[in-house]
């Protein structure tokens, strides 16, 4: 197969997906009703789409193409209602978050589609320890060289979103030291990691043509790295976030994307270099591991510092540009967020220091996720 050509997107444009977690409310353990979710909100005429994911305790919530943040938001928010309200109806709850904190793998079921089917009997139990929830944010780029450009100046930045979105430092009933566990469920799969350093379509062409040659892989979808390019959108789409507990942190989260890319765009602040990625690993497992009080390596430099003081000094650089991207709000909650050293993974963690049960700590986590919406109880 070759590869599709880089089809015309609006630069900056944003799409943001979702995984979300089913749980019931008897023990707030994960529940299969992905099938009785899709079914009701396919009656519900909403912006974007709704989706099964590999396992059916999961669904997939996506905007369609915005502007900016404020639509965004405003498109979850909406997705976000149905969604919380079909869930009473079924008596279960949806809850954000990178992992559910005590479900056992092995009692999943895969989703009865031909890809999931497929993929659970290439990978094994991966497939259903892939029972992890993220956030891609998809940007529009004006090219396809500009998407590349952009995708590698992105990458220094990783260990930014990691910490900003952590929010899976429990598996298995486990505090795994970690802010970030889910991560590592997904450094488990063999095309895992970060794209090639091609800085031109024609030579990202080569490798994609090298690599089908291998009979490795046959299309994007194969590619299950950090960033990768989204010929068909137009785009490239990020995807190390974990799944935010609210639809404002992950919109706050897309507008920083939509900022930065802003920046890179119009200023061209440096050009990436393949040694950019002699520190990536290193930078992406101290996220991983410590979130906001993670140490980062600078790229450029070689320099140490700490990561929140490096966000918050990209935070000063990027703040023109979003502002004139109205992005403002998403950057004022995350700078908040940084300068009280505050993230997901510590709200769960005082929860659970305060209830001592993670089954309560799941409960408040699907309270701040339906906002506002008010619960209705259903005969």
């Amino acid at each position: 197969m070759s590869l599709e050509p880089f089809q015309k997107s609006a630069a900056l444009s944003l799409g943001v997906e979702l995984e979300l977690q089913l749980v019931n409310t008897h023990d707030y353990d994960l529940a299969p009703y992905a099938e009785d979710m899709l079914r009701l909100m396919a009656k519900i005429p909403l912006p974007g789409a709704v989706v099964p994911e590999m396992t059916s305790s999961m669904i997939e919530i996506s905007t369609g193409v915005c502007r900016n943040a404020s639509e965004v938001l405003g498109q979850l928010s909406q997705i976000r209602d149905a969604l919380v309200k079909s869930a009473d109806k079924l008596n279960i709850a949806v809850v954000g978050g990178g992992t559910h904190p005590f479900q056992q793998w092995h009692e999943r079921r895969i989703y009865d589609k031909p890809r999931f089917r497929e993929l659970s009997e290439l990978y094994g139990y991966l497939s259903k320890q892939f029972t992890i929830f993220g956030q891609h944010v998809h940007v529009g780029c004006p090219d396809a060289d500009s998407a590349l450009l952009t995708l590698h100046r992105m990458s220094r930045y990783i260990p930014h979103f990691i910490a900003l979105s952590a929010s899976s430092p429990y598996v298995q009933g486990q505090d795994t030291a970690f802010d970030s566990a889910r991560l590592n469920s997904v450094f488990a799969f063999p095309l895992s990691g970060r794209a090639p350093f091609a800085l031109t379509w024609d030579d990202f062409t080569v490798y994609f043509d090298k690599m089908t040659r291998t009979g490795v892989v046959k299309s994007m979808k194969d590619f299950y790295w950090d960033i990768r390019p989204k010929p068909e959108f137009g785009t490239i789409e990020i995807r190390v976030f974990d799944t935010p507990l609210t639809v404002e942190r992950a919109t706050a989260l897309a507008g920083f994307v939509q900022s930065l890319a802003s920046w890179f765009m119009h200023e061209q602040p440096f050009m990436p270099t393949e040694d950019d990625y002699l520190v990536y690993t290193y930078n992406r497992f101290q996220a991983c591991r410590f979130g906001l009080d993670a140490v980062y390596v600078d790229p450029a430099t070689g320099g140490h510092m700490p990561l929140r003081e490096h966000i918050l000094l990209t935070m000063a650089q990027i703040e023109r540009h979003a502002t004139g991207m109205g992005a403002g709000a998403s950057l004022h909650l995350l700078r908040s967020s940084v300068e009280r050293g505050d993230n997901d993974a510590r709200w769960l963690r005082e929860k659970q220091g305060e209830e001592h049960l993670l089954a309560e700590v799941i409960r408040q986590a699907a309270d701040r996720f339906r906002g506002g919406v008010t619960h209705q109880q259903y005969p």
